[in-house]
């Protein structure tokens, strides 16, 4: 079949900038090919990327897009340009799978394929007014209900297929054990409120002399609202919070090399994810990722991580909504580093639960949804 896959207004493919769809689905183009299908991806033109090029058999199209705006009205708006320049290149297909605002409803020629919206964010109304897809698709099944509750009279075509990781790419080397990791909490992702990013820096550094003394903090991710971080005015902050651990809290910015992040997630013993968005985070691609490495994983009690961790078993859960928060969340990674068996014992389930989530089942999921569309 012929797919097109045509992404956001503020990410370039290949995800040299970051991007958890683009990350998601730049790899799902390629295996996409593998199985003999014919793809093309559109994406955000930026310096050092030509306009066209082929990448593992993927037809590569790329339009002026914009780095992300702080205002949410302007940020669609420039939605819109983007979208309408997308649609004037778009190839005939059989499918089109999309995650802009506006491109679902902008698409009215039936050759550029069956509208395939992809709901990578938590919905905010907009569903129901996309009554011409084909295919409202979800990475988690609590964003799925959500898009159900949301638009009742399109629940019928809405799908949760998860979000697709990649294990441990050191060939005949399986991630290390707990015990000869070293003692380090690993954070990646944006560097943003909504990440709970403070929180883990509260928790880490008020307990530092005691609980935590011979372990280290590593934060990974982008500080920049361009690139979806909280800006220079929250960094200010948290390092100033972070000066209270003697020096044993870093900050390593953004690491888009696959094989540095690698080293980081295979460093860790324990992964902490405290994201507060209640009403925007869809999936959890970092923590499985970490998981996919080996590395014991701590995320916060939303919804859309229950997809696969389970307390105690393939991760660990802490509840974000247990005023003080810093507290709450600080009580229970000192439970969980104090008992390395556990520790292990969680972080094997959890690696044995991201292979549930490789490239290949998720591709086939994927495929297996697009061939029922065309067929009806």
């Amino acid at each position: 079949m012929k797919i097109t896959i045509a992404m956001g207004a503020f990410f370039p493919v290949p995800p040299i900038m970051g991007g958890a769809v683009e990350k998601v689905w730049f790899t799902l183009a390629a295996e996409f090919v593998k199985r003999g299908h014919e793809v093309a991806m559109v994406s955000r033109k930026t310096p050092g990327l030509p306009r066209e090029e082929t990448i593992n058999g993927v037809k590569h199209l790329r339009v002026g897009g914009f780095d992300t705006p702080r205002s949410l009205v302007w940020l669609k708006f420039l939605d819109l340009i983007y979208s309408l320049r997308t649609r004037s290149i778009l190839p005939d297909a059989d499918i089109i799978v999309t995650n802009t605002f506006w491109l679902p409803f902008l698409l009215r020629n039936p050759k550029r394929g069956k509208v395939y919206v992809h709901v990578g964010r938590y919905p905010k109304g907009q569903m129901r007014f996309y009554r011409k897809a084909a295919r409202l698709q979800a990475p988690s099944h609590a964003i799925a209900h959500t898009i159900a509750t949301e638009a009742p009279r399109l629940a019928n075509r809405v799908a949760a297929i998860p979000y697709p990781v990649a294990r441990s790419r050191m060939i005949n080397s399986p991630p290390p054990a707990i015990g000869d990791r070293d003692k380090i909490i690993l954070f990646v992702g944006r560097v943003h409120p909504e990440k709970g990013v403070h929180l883990l820096i509260d928790a880490f550094a008020s307990d530092a002399r005691a609980a935590f003394v011979n372990w280290k903090l590593m934060i990974i991710g982008p500080t920049e609202t361009k690139l979806g971080g909280g800006g220079e005015v929250y960094l200010a902050s948290i390092r100033r919070a972070a000066g209270k651990a003697d020096g044993r809290i870093s900050f390593a910015g953004p690491i888009f090399d696959w094989a540095k992040l690698t080293d980081a997630y295979r460093s860790a013993r324990l992964f902490v994810y405290p994201s507060l968005s209640e009403r925007g985070e869809s999936f959890g691609l970092a923590p499985l990722e970490a998981m996919a490495h080996g590395c014991a994983v701590l995320v916060s009690n939303l919804d859309c991580f229950r997809d696969f961790i389970r307390d105690n078993e393939t991760g660990f859960m802490f509840d974000h909504r247990k005023q003080p928060a810093s507290q709450t969340l600080r009580d229970k990674i000192d439970n969980v580093i104090r008992n390395e068996t556990l520790l292990a014992r969680v972080a094997a389930a959890g690696y044995e639960k991201s292979a549930e989530y490789s490239p290949e089942r998720v591709a086939d999921q994927f495929l297996k949804d697009f061939d029922s569309l065309i067929r009806t």
